[in-house]
């Protein structure tokens, strides 16, 4: 159910999880002192390109962003007001072009090897009786929910307008609390009918 990886052959899918965990990180950094609305325009376009070059099913998968538009037109005004228009576009951008890799990284990563990669950032933990296997797990299954959520928002929202449902959106946060709470119920019940995840054993 919150699996969201196609089962493709691309060089994306070849690629170890650990490089581009890492380079999404690096990019976080590098588009934040990027001001210049072109650049951050290019950076946007070209993740829509490599979008297309993994054909129709990655295409589709961006139906999920739809529900992302109200809140970005309410950052859009909000940041408008404040600081100016040209500014509130680059933040959309850049903002954007961020969660579009990051769901790009999901679209082509296997969970196994999300969790693989992200296993030595929580080593240290181990020093202090954590278990880091579990602490990456959480982590994997957060980054893999956030697109889910957003399909289920969009859902909802389609849903909403199909039965005549006005501008108070805000009557959908119970719906989507309670989809959320089943959703996070399935996906306990599955894992305990796997034996859950195991922990490391300790040296």
């Amino acid at each position: 159910m919150i699996s969201l990886y196609l089962e493709q052959t691309s060089y994306l899918h070849r690629m170890p999880a650990g490089i581009k965990l890492l380079g999404m990180a690096a990019l976080s950094l590098a588009l934040y002192p990027i001001g210049q609305v072109s650049i951050l325009f290019g950076l946007a376009l070209l993740t829509l390109l490599i979008y297309a070059s993994l054909g129709r099913p990655a295409l589709q998968g961006l139906k999920v962003f739809r529900s992302l538009v109200p809140i970005f037109a309410l950052i859009f005004i909000m940041q408008a007001w404040s600081v100016g228009v040209y500014e509130a576009c680059a933040l959309l951008l850049r903002m954007g072009t961020l969660i579009l890799i990051a769901n790009l990284i999901t679209l082509t990563t296997k969970m196994d090897d999300m969790m693989t990669a992200m296993m030595p950032l929580f080593s240290p933990l181990r020093l202090f009786g954590v278990d880091p296997k579990r602490i990456a797990f959480a982590v994997t299954l957060l980054i893999r929910f956030i697109p889910v959520l957003m399909g289920v928002t969009q859902h909802l929202l389609d849903a909403w307008k199909s039965r005549g449902g006005g501008r108070q959106l805000w009557k959908l946060a119970i719906p989507l609390t309670i989809q959320s709470i089943r959703l996070s119920d399935h996906v306990a019940e599955a894992l305990a009918s796997r034996g859950g995840i195991r922990s490391v054993k300790k040296p």
